[in-house]
C-alpha cells in the first residue's frame, strides 16, 4: 500500500514537471496569449483538466514555470555574479546573465508574464513578488563590488537595481526592432568602456580615526596620508 502511494506520489510529480515544462515551451513559442490550457495539454500530452487538479488554472502554471525558472538562474546568475571584484568584471557578469536568459528562453518567459499583467492586475502582485528576489540580487552585488565608495554615493544600490531590471525588460522588447541584436550589443559595449573610466569612483575612501569597528574594506583603498 505504502509502495502503491509513493508511485502515485511520482507519477503525480511528474504530470506536473511534464505540465510546466509543456507550459514554458508553448509560452515562448506562442505567447501568452496563444498559451491556452488546451495547447499546453497537448504539448504534454496530458488531459487540460489536469492544469486545473494540479495547479488550478493557466496563470497559476505559467507562474510555476516562473518560479522554477528563477531556482534555476538564480543558482546559475549566483555563481556568476560571485566572480567579479571590480565594476568592470560586474558589468561582463550582467552581459553574460543576460545573454544566457535570452539563450534559454527566460527572458522570453519572463517578459510573456510582464506584458501580461499590463492588463491583467491580478497577475500584477504575483509578478511584483516574483521580481523583487532579483532586484536584491543586483542590490546585493553591486553592494559588495562597490560600496562604500564615492560611486555608491553617486548611484545608490537600489536606483541601480531597478535600472538593471528595467534595462532587462526593456531590451526584450526592443528586439523587435532591433533583430541582430546590435544595438542592444552596443549599450553593452558602452557601459563595459565607460567601467575603466570610473574606477576612481569604485576607489573608497579611507575610514575615518575611531571607527575600529567599521567593517574591513574589500575593494581597492586610497592610502591614508
Amino acid at each position: 500500500m505504502a509502495k502503491g502511494a509513493a508511485q502515485a506520489r511520482k507519477s503525480s510529480e511528474e504530470t506536473r514537471d511534464r505540465l510546466i515544462t509543456a507550459a514554458g515551451q508553448v509560452l515562448r513559442e506562442e505567447g501568452y496569449t496563444g498559451a491556452s490550457a488546451r495547447v499546453i495539454a497537448k504539448a504534454a500530452d496530458a488531459n487540460s483538466a489536469l492544469i486545473f487538479y494540479h495547479f488550478g488554472g493557466v496563470d497559476q502554471l505559467l507562474l510555476a514555470l516562473l518560479d522554477r525558472s528563477a531556482e534555476e538562474r538564480m543558482a546559475l546568475h549566483q555563481a556568476t555574479a560571485s566572480r567579479a571584484t571590480t565594476l568592470e568584471q560586474l558589468i561582463e557578469a550582467a552581459v553574460e546573465i543576460y545573454h544566457t536568459d535570452l539563450e534559454r528562453g527566460y527572458l522570453a518567459e519572463f517578459a510573456e508574464l510582464v506584458a501580461a499583467a499590463v492588463t491583467r492586475p491580478e497577475l500584477r502582485a504575483e509578478i511584483n513578488a516574483r521580481a523583487e528576489p532579483w532586484i536584491a540580487f543586483v542590490e546585493e552585488h553591486y553592494e559588495r563590488v562597490v560600496g562604500g565608495s564615492p560611486l555608491a554615493r553617486l548611484l545608490p544600490a537600489r536606483e541601480v537595481a531597478y535600472g538593471a531590471i528595467t534595462y532587462y525588460m526593456g531590451a526584450n522588447f526592443f528586439s523587435v526592432l532591433d533583430e541582430d541584436r546590435s544595438r542592444t550589443e552596443a549599450v553593452f559595449d558602452l557601459a563595459a568602456r565607460m567601467a575603466p573610466r570610473a574606477k576612481l569612483l569604485t576607489l573608497r575612501l579611507p575610514r575615518r580615526k575611531g571607527r575600529a569597528d567599521a567593517e574591513p574594506e574589500a575593494t581597492e583603498e586610497i592610502d591614508d596620508e
